[in-house]
This record gives C-alpha cells, sequence and structure tokens, in this order.
C-alpha cells in the first residue's frame, strides 16, 4: 500500500474543474505536495460548489470536466509526481431535482416495485406504501387552491413551481382531471416542509434533499462503487476520503469491501473523535482527516490562564443579557442535543419507536420518543460501533436517569434491546441517529452559543478544554505517531468554523483576556444584537478575520445568527434581531471601524506568529499533513461558503518564485513567510522521508522554556513558539536554550547554522518565530543529489522535469 506524506485539497466545481486543477499540477510540485486532494467529482446537482449532493454515481461530472478531465488531470499530476486522492459520498444522494437523479426518478415512479427501491432507505409500511416529500410551501390543500399544483399528462408528471414530480403508470387512466386521485394514485405524497417529522425516508443529517442510500446491501454497493472501482483498475487514482462514515448501517464493514475493491489503497475517513476516543483499529483504514489533530496544534497554542477571565466574561455577558449562566458545556449540549432530537431528527427518533415492541412503544409513543430522545441527547460520542462500545450506551443510561428518572427504566430497556442485538435494526438505527443529534446540536448549534473564545469551538474540538501544555501535545503526537502515523493531519479543511489564520489571531485573545473585555464592552457600545455571548462571537468573528469585505462578514454574521437557534432561526426568523444582526456588522464598516482596526492592528503580528507555529507543527508532526486550498499563504476565512472561495494561484506562484530565488521575505500581510514555512516543510517531508521516521520531544531549559515546542522526527527538528504575547512581555528569550542532539543543524526557512547542545533560542528564533532543522550534513549531501539530478518520489523522475530544478536548497 502506498501512503501520502502530504496532500493538497482542491475544490473542484464548475468554475475550477479538473482541466483548472491540471493547470496547478506544477505548482503544487514546486510548493513541496505530494498528493493533489479532489473534493467529490461523481456527478452532482446542477450548480453544486461543493459536490456531497451526488444524483450519479456512474460518471465523473460533466460539470467538473468528466471523465476525459480527470485523465488529463491524471496526466498532469503523474508528469509532476503528484498522486491522487478522490473525496467520495457513500451515505447519501442528492434528491433536490428528482428527474437529475434517475434512481431517485425510477422510485418515485414505481414505488416499491422500482429496481432501485432497495438503493434508498425508505420505511415504505410508515407512509402506507408512499414516499413523503416535504417540498411543499404550504398544506395541501392551500397549495391546491392556489392552483400550484398542475398535472402535465403529455410529459408524464406534477409539476410544483421548478420540481417535476414522476406519474405512476397507469396513474392517468381514472379521472385525469381530478387532482386529488392523481395525487392519491402515486408513489409519493406531498407535505409541507414543517413536516419533515412525518418523513419516512433516512437523510443526511436534516437535509430532506440528501437522501440516504443503503450501501450495506451488497448489490447497492456494488453499484455505487462501479466507476470508483474503475478508477483503480485504471490508476487513475491512489486513494480515497470517505466522507460521513457514521452515517452508515456497518462503517467498517463498508470499508473492508472498499479495501477488496480498491486493493488495499490509501483511506482516510471523516471521522469525528470526542476528547479521548479511539478510532476504530480493526477498520481498514489510514486514520480519520485530521480534525483531533486540528484540535491539539490549537490548544497547545492557548494560554490556560486567559479561562477564569474570559468565563467571568461570558457569565458577565449572560447576566447582562438576562440569559441564564451556563452551569456546564455538559449541560448545554445536552439542552442542544435534546433540542435537534424533538425537532429536526423527530423524524429518525419516531422510525425508532417503531421498532420498539409494543409493551415498551406503549399505546401512545409519547413516552418511548421522549426517552429515545433523552438517550440520545446522553450519547457522550457521535456513535458506537457495537458490541464495542457499549460502555457509551451505558453511560447515556445512567445520565438519562440522573437527568430523568422518570425515563430510567423505559430507557434502560431500549438500551437493553439494543445491546441485546448489537447488528439487529434497532441498534443500526440508533447508532445511524447519534451522529446527526451530536453533528447538529453540538458544532452546528451549542458552537455558537459556547462564545468564550472561538479558536475552541471548531470541528472535531471539545471547547470545555481549553488548552493543551507541551507535554499533553507530545503524548498526542507520540500517540499518532505509533498508531496512526498515516492518518491526515488538518487545519482547515471546507468544514472548518473558522480559517486556521482566524483562530490562530483568535487565540491571541486569552493571552489578553482583560483587554479584549474591555474592547468588546466598548464595541457593544457602538452596535449590540441585545445578546451579549453572540455579541462577543460576532466581534471575534469581525477582529479575527479583519479585514474582511461586507459582504462575507454579513453573511457570516446571517449564518451564525440562525445556526444558534437562540433568537433566530432558518425555519423561524426575527427580522428584528437579524436586523440587529446586520447592524452590528455595518458598524464594524462604521462608527466602529476605528477601534476594530485598532485593535486588530494589536493583536495581529502575535496572530501570525501562532499561525505560523500551528502551520510547522502540522506539516512537521506525525500524521498526513493536509493543506486546504490557499492557505499556503494567510487565508482570514469563515464558515463555508467563505471558506471555498476561488483561489489566486498566479499570486502564490510569483511568491513562491520569488523566494526560490533567495528572498527571505518579512512577516508581513502578503503571507509569504506561511509560503516559505509550507513549502520547506512539505518538501523536506517528501524529498527526505528518512528524516521523518520516529518523534521525540525536545526540551528547552530557562525562563522562557514554556514558550517552545520542539521535536526531533528522525533527523528533521521543528522549533516553535507558543504565548507569543506572554514571551514579548518578558522581553524575549533571554538566556533559554534548546538543547539540539550533537553536531551542526541547518535551518531550512534561513540557513542559518546552529551548533548542537544548548542552542540559544534568541539565535534559533531570531528571524521568525518558528525554525526546521536538519543535519547541516546531511543538508550537504541533499543539495549534492540534486545538482546530479537525483530525485526521491513515488511516482517517477518526470516530477524533477516538471519542477524545474529542486529549490529544496536555496533560500
Amino acid at each position: 500500500m502506498t501512503h501520502p506524506v502530504s496532500t493538497y485539497r482542491l475544490q473542484i466545481r464548475a468554475d475550477f474543474d479538473l482541466d483548472a486543477a491540471a493547470d496547478v499540477t506544477a505548482y503544487l510540485r514546486a510548493l513541496g505536495v505530494d498528493w493533489a486532494y479532489l473534493s467529490p467529482i461523481l456527478e452532482a446537482a446542477a450548480g453544486s460548489d461543493h459536490g456531497y449532493d451526488v444524483v450519479d454515481t456512474s460518471r465523473v461530472d460533466p460539470a467538473r470536466g468528466g471523465a476525459e478531465g480527470l485523465v488529463r488531470f491524471h496526466g498532469a499530476a503523474r508528469a509532476a509526481g503528484l498522486g491522487i486522492l478522490v473525496d467520495i459520498v457513500p451515505n447519501h444522494m442528492g434528491v433536490a431535482d428528482p428527474s437529475r437523479n434517475a434512481w431517485w426518478w425510477d422510485v418515485l415512479t414505481h414505488g416499491r416495485s422500482s429496481r432501485h427501491a432497495d438503493a434508498f432507505d425508505v420505511d415504505w409500511a410508515h407512509g402506507s406504501g408512499r414516499l413523503r416529500l416535504p417540498i411543499l410551501g404550504a398544506e395541501i390543500e392551500d397549495v391546491l387552491a392556489a392552483g400550484e399544483l398542475t398535472v402535465d399528462a403529455e410529459a408524464g408528471v406534477v409539476r410544483y413551481f421548478d420540481t417535476a414530480l414522476p406519474l405512476a403508470p397507469g396513474s392517468l387512466d381514472a379521472d385525469a382531471d381530478d387532482i386529488r386521485g392523481v395525487l392519491q394514485r402515486q408513489h409519493w405524497e406531498l407535505v409541507h416542509w414543517r413536516r419533515d417529522a412525518d418523513l419516512n425516508y433516512r437523510r443526511f443529517f436534516t437535509v430532506t434533499s440528501l437522501a440516504g442510500v443503503r450501501v450495506e446491501r451488497e448489490p447497492v454497493f456494488a453499484a455505487t462503487h462501479a466507476e470508483v472501482g474503475r478508477w483503480f483498475r485504471d490508476g487513475l487514482v491512489d486513494g480515497l476520503r470517505i466522507d460521513h462514515p457514521d452515517g452508515l448501517a456497518d462503517p467498517g464493514g463498508y470499508l473492508t469491501r472498499l479495501a477488496e475493491l480498491t486493493g488495499d489503497a490509501h483511506v482516510v475517513v471523516e471521522k469525528i473523535l470526542e476528547h479521548g476516543e479511539q478510532l476504530p483499529g480493526w477498520w481498514a483504514t489510514a486514520g480519520t482527516t485530521g480534525y483531533d489533530a486540528m484540535a491539539e496544534i490549537d490548544r497547545v497554542l492557548v494560554d490556560p490562564a486567559g479561562a477564569p477571565v474570559l468565563d467571568a466574561l461570558d457569565a458577565r455577558l449572560r447576566a447582562e443579557s438576562g440569559m441564564a449562566p451556563v452551569t456546564s458545556y455538559a449541560d448545554l449540549i445536552h439542552d442542544t442535543k435534546r433540542a435537534i432530537a424533538d425537532t429536526a431528527q423527530h423524524a429518525e427518533v419516531r422510525r425508532l419507536v417503531r421498532l420498539l415492541p409494543a409493551e415498551l412503544a406503549g399505546a401512545g409513543d409519547a413516552d418511548a420518543v421522549d426517552a429515545l430522545a433523552e438517550l440520545l441527547a446522553n450519547f457522550p460520542v457521535y456513535r458506537a460501533y457495537l458490541p464495542a462500545g457499549a460502555g457509551h450506551l451505558e453511560h447515556a443510561v445512567a445520565e438519562t436517569a440522573r437527568r430523568r428518572p422518570d425515563l430510567a427504566a423505559r430507557a434502560a430497556a431500549v438500551a437493553d434491546l439494543i445491546v441485546a442485538d448489537p447488528h439487529g435494526e434497532l441498534a443500526t438505527r440508533f447508532m445511524q441517529t447519534t451522529g446527526p443529534v451530536m453533528a447538529k446540536g453540538v458544532e452546528d448549534t451549542a458552537f455558537y452559543r459556547y462564545t468564550r473564545l472561538g479558536t475552541l469551538t471548531e470541528v472535531g474540538g471539545d471547547p470545555s478544554v481549553f488548552a493543551l501544555d507541551v507535554d499533553g501535545f507530545h503524548a498526542a503526537a507520540g500517540m499518532r505517531q505509533s498508531g496512526w502515523p498515516h492518518a491526515s493531519t488538518a487545519l482547515s479543511t471546507h468544514d472548518t468554523k473558522r480559517s486556521e489564520d482566524v483562530r490562530a489571531r483568535l487565540s491571541v485573545l486569552a493571552e489578553l483576556p482583560e483587554r479584549w473585555a474591555e474592547t468588546l464592552d466598548r464595541l457593544r457600545a457602538v452596535a449590540s444584537t441585545g445578546n451579549g455571548p453572540f455579541d462577543a462571537l460576532l466581534w471575534q468573528a469581525i477582529v479575527g478575520a479583519w479585514p474582511a469585505s461586507p459582504g462575507r462578514l454579513h453573511a457570516y454574521a446571517e449564518k451564525a445568527a440562525r445556526e444558534s437557534a437562540e433568537n433566530t432561526t432558518w425555519a423561524d426568523l426575527d427580522a428584528a434581531f437579524e436586523a440587529r444582526v446586520h447592524a452590528v456588522v455595518d458598524a464594524a464598516f462604521g462608527a466602529a471601524r476605528e477601534l476594530v482596526e485598532s485593535f486588530a492592528g494589536e493583536i495581529v503580528g502575535f496572530g501570525r506568529s501562532n499561525a505560523l507555529s500551528a502551520k510547522l507543527l502540522q506539516l512537521a508532526a506525525p500524521g498526513v499533513p493536509d493543506v486546504y486550498q490557499g492557505t499556503e499563504l494567510w487565508d482570514l476565512s469563515l464558515v463555508d461558503p467563505d471558506n471555498r472561495r476561488p483561489v489566486d494561484y498566479t499570486v502564490r506562484r510569483d511568491l513562491l518564485a520569488r523566494i526560490d530565488g533567495g528572498w527571505t521575505p518579512e512577516i508581513d500581510e502578503s503571507g509569504a513567510a506561511k509560503l516559505l514555512v509550507t513549502s520547506r516543510t512539505l518538501r523536506l517531508r517528501r524529498d527526505r522521508p528518512h528524516l521523518f521516521t520516529r518523534y521525540t520531544p525536545l526540551p528547552a531549559a530557562g525562563p522562557a522554556a514554556g514558550h517552545a515546542v520542539a521535536f526531533d522526527r528522525g533527523g528533521a527538528i521543528a522549533v516553535a513558539t507558543r504565548l507569543p504575547v506572554g514571551l514579548a512581555a518578558r522581553g524575549g528569550w533571554g538566556d533559554t536554550v534548546l538543547l539540539l542532539p550533537p553536531g551542526e543543524w541547518r535551518d531550512e526557512l534561513t540557513g542559518r547554522r546552529h551548533a548542537g547542545g544548548e542552542a540559544p533560542l534568541s539565535e534559533v528564533l531570531a528571524t521568525y518565530p518558528v525554525a526546521l532543522l536538519r543535519p547541516a550534513a546531511e543538508a550537504a549531501s541533499g543539495a549534492a543529489r540534486a545538482a546530479s539530478g537525483t530525485a526521491d518520489t513515488a511516482f517517477g523522475n518526470a516530477a524533477s522535469a516538471a519542477a524545474g530544478s529542486n529549490p529544496q536548497e536555496q533560500v
């Protein structure tokens, strides 16, 4: 099995298709990237920028370049010495426009007799044999009265505005003018979109336009993965990223079948691990997509001393806003998860109730619904993989008994049924529901309410864990080296709430909590939503992403307000509150602009120090680092779709050429210093893998020792600065030293050489807050190899020609 050394994520869409991606492969090679990593490329819904709403698994999306585009991209990637990793979506398919999805269309046409009926996860009995579609803007009688539903007999469809739905064969043989009768004779039933609690098909989370697919059934797996299998047979692709495996009935079994299909190719899974949770060791995967590493890197750069002040600020903001205090983060997420179980996931909870025996469900199902919803709210991880992980269910039962003694017996009885048949339908569907409740309740709700420090409310992170000390970081990195050395590590993704550089800037607030509290009070005096904690979130986003366009910040503010679901929601907008939200953004460009710019100016330098440290730690530490498109320069993006904006590769090529020509950039707004760190670390990992074979912490000694984190990867040494505000306050490194192994060491970023032993950090980090060292003798031999034309790559010597002369030795 071949594993990547590093990856670079490209968002493939109509305006950046596979041919456009092919055009940047030579740049990726020069940057030091090992594999190109593509977002989903199977045919998706029209106009989809993300590609997760696949409508046809049998072909590469023509809008993204089609099969021929993939061949051309493959050729360009190979010429540049790059492997290829592709994101695939086994859990669901896009059904927003039924006419675009042939399988869904056939199911709507023929119902349970459709040849594709088994492909989708439908509870036909609950719908009296009909598939319920929540697409109406009002109740059916009102829609009919308004004449918004029409029968097009010639086309064989019913039309509702731009949506066409197929007529069942023979359904017009009776009175075709009786539209109510025609509707009754279909294999689908139209309902108001607010009636999603009555749905009878599994969705992706709460998205009714993404229908769950049953890949656990072998014919469905074979059909949905035929094109993916062809990629591997034809040598077009080297590895896969699996989206949302927790939605599958049997994630471990799926990965086993995938390994058979791909010949044990490199596969990583988008699996969110809660704090302290381990990835199932029996899965056929190289590891996760790296959110666990992201949380560790963020937290080692956060000052734990800031927690009490930020906690007190949050408590004051809540009190001033007439809000109840947060007694604990656990209580907060219990309530947000329970709200999701009672609303957005209510259809899934009711489906679970239908699987219970009558004596447990009861004559009415209210008590059973209550008990199941409470179990889901108390489940501590995204899901368990029974029979392993039964302890998580025991925890949920105990918490349910503690919080709701009246439900204790019923909850315990439900849990007993689940454990008794760990592969049965009840257990499987319960585990398919814990994930959506967690994701929507925590990431998409609680993260917008628990606002003391934005760095911490990131996908895969536990915001109740405020910081991580250096020893804790080393322990986590050592475990990754020994257990999951080929797992991905990430800092930014298409799903992150804030980019790595925004989080790095916001981490500074933990070192300046009193100054931030004072500044926030002044900002709120200019403009406030009336919700103090939400003000904190919004003003953090503004100073964290500054400078940003008004349009970007308005879009973020509106999404954040609705996701928090405290004062306004996606379903029930509060116009007055949202007006106040937008007024805050307007104030940032008006009455509060001077204050915003002043405070952002105070923290920007420290934020850049954090950002360079985070980048080096990610790129040099164990695992396979992924660079999200464009983040080799400063990237101040917020939540999607802001983080999926086009990338200017011309600027990046030009800056890299200047660096390779001998330029040592300043740490300024250009971001070239980050490009230097990124390119030199990626190149060293790719071209000198023997320098990255182990993980050994390196200690610092002296008064500022706590501001350094350093490690030896087996010849390559990474040195990073943490808590830069405190370091500046103490006057710098002073006589603090880093204890280097014997010999002479060369910094890949500056060319400066350092003797082994007690190396003064004031010299090692004289130019940048980070250093990347390797043995000077090895560096010289590497230069000789480069001069002789030797190339160490996994995909052949063609890479040397594509990249031109090896700039690894140039500074």
